[in-house]
């Protein structure tokens, strides 16, 4: 785990706490599979002081056995949304975020815009009541709750500024955006939040490839620099954390998606959770002015639908020599490291990787079959889709052409996606890139021909989209 920049490790059987307003990510950097249960709970009086009393001796921990007769049922929360917040939830989650507020410069002046921002917090809890007291919070008086709401933001930008979170670093305004504002009315779609909103979501950039062509090193070379926010890795959470567009819903059997599938409610969950999800260069703060950079190789499959998520979205279009990339394919299906849905109706064991139209055409295919389908619907897609587009709008790069000139080729992106080519891009390209995180064993020569008896028996399907990209310069 990494946590407040500082790496944590949670040894097998190990049960933390976590406090959400700090940045964490995990990472596994071991060849092990690790599998981490989260659960977020309230917790009963008997669980915190539980949690928070003093340590029991270990000579006193119990480790119950496994019962598989006992049918346990776990409770679960049932989220029932009012249109209004009420009144005593703005309250809770205002003086949450009262009590985190502090400023990087510790001045007079500072602490008399902090107590001031908290007046008018307080003031706004107020008069939300008042509201609520007036309307209740079924649904009527909307107009007066925005406007209460939108005038609570005006009046916070100037006071909130060089305003922080405590543990995560995080403006106070973003916090009072992300976390209260957007929430206080069901169908809110006033300016006082979607406009900040999508100012961190102007002109996001996508890299778009096949499975195991490089987009790892590619995306890590360039979120390096400050100039890109990021995700902090591939965001398959992103599309997938909604239940109608994972494969299996109705209408949805691979991850080929359309515009079709990018509805108001969609695309309003999708820019919200992005939103929420962004951070700058090494897991910091997102900037302010930079646009998002993702890669998740599925995207190849749903560059229409993300073009309707994010209408001024720009792509970069990553190919490699099937080959290679094949091969790589392969070993990623053999080393059992890269599943992405442990069952599918109707297949044989785990799925491993992007899943294309027409899986189910696969069932008893030779390995080799199922990663040349894999390649060539990513990349056939890929173009096809982008050549729709204006030519502005996206980039191609192959990925030896990466290798062989790293600076002019990230230069050349950097001027793609209006980025500046800034120092640490300058000495990350000023040799030879280092291996990416994902790469699953070192780089060398002609390594594809561990599975050149294999791949040579496919190759030919894959030659006419060969030299289209091979076309592309």
């Amino acid at each position: 785990f990494h946590c407040g920049g500082e790496a944590v490790h949670m040894a097998q059987g190990e049960a933390w706490i976590f406090d959400n307003w700090r940045r964490h990510r995990v990472e596994n950097r071991s060849a092990q599979e690790r599998i981490h249960l989260v659960a977020d709970t309230s917790g009963t009086a008997a669980f915190w002081q539980f949690a928070c009393g003093p340590a029991v001796p270990r000579e006193r921990w119990r480790t119950p056995a496994w019962q598989p007769e006992h049918d346990a049922q776990p409770m679960t929360e049932t989220i029932q949304h009012s249109p209004v917040m009420p009144a005593a939830e703005v309250e809770l989650l205002l003086r949450d975020l009262c009590s985190e507020l502090t400023s990087p410069t510790d001045t007079a002046e500072m602490r008399e815009r902090a107590a001031r921002f908290a007046a008018l917090l307080e003031s706004f809890v107020q008069d939300w009541r008042q509201l609520c007291a007036l309307h209740g919070t079924s649904g009527p008086g909307q107009p007066e709750f925005r406007r209460l709401a939108g005038a609570v933001h005006n009046a916070a930008k100037p006071l909130a500024e060089g305003l922080v979170m405590r543990t995560n670093g995080v403006g106070a305004l973003h916090v009072l955006e992300a976390r209260v504002l957007k929430h206080l009315v069901l169908d809110d779609a006033a300016p006082h939040v979607t406009t900040r909103k999508d100012r961190r979501l102007e002109k996001p950039v996508f890299i778009v490839s096949a499975p195991r062509s490089g987009s790892t090193l590619l995306f890590e070379t360039l979120a390096c620099s400050p100039a890109f926010n990021t995700f902090g890795g591939e965001a398959h959470w992103l599309v997938e954390d909604v239940e109608a567009l994972r494969p299996g819903a109705p209408g949805v059997d691979s991850n080929r998606l359309t515009a079709a599938q990018a509805t108001p409610a969609v695309t309003a969950t999708i820019r919200q959770a992005a939103v929420a999800r962004l951070q700058g260069a090494e897991g910091r703060a997102p900037t302010e002015a930079a646009p998002l950079l993702e890669k998740t190789p599925k995207n190849s499959l749903r560059i229409p639908f993300l073009r309707q998520v994010f209408p001024d979205a720009r792509f970069i279009f990553l190919w490699r020599d099937p080959r290679e990339n094949l091969s790589s394919i392969i070993e990623a299906w053999r080393s059992g490291g890269w599943i992405t849905y442990p069952s599918l109706p109707g297949w044989d064991g785990p799925w491993s990787l992007l899943l294309p139209p027409d899986w189910q055409s696969l069932r008893g295919a030779p390995l080799a079959s199922i990663a040349a389908r894999q390649w060539l619907k990513a990349n056939e897609t890929a173009l096809e889709d982008l050549q729709q587009l204006p030519r502005e709008q996206w980039a191609a790069v192959s990925y030896h052409g990466l290798l062989a000139d790293p600076a002019a080729t990230v230069r050349r992106l950097c001027e793609f996606a209006g980025v500046p080519f800034d120092q640490t891009l300058e000495q990350r390209t000023a040799g030879a890139l280092s291996p990416s995180r994902s790469a699953h064993t070192p780089p060398a020569p002609d390594k594809w021909r561990r599975n050149e008896a294999d791949i040579e028996r496919v190759l030919p399907d894959l030659e006419s989209c060969w030299q289209r990209l091979s076309a592309l310069g």
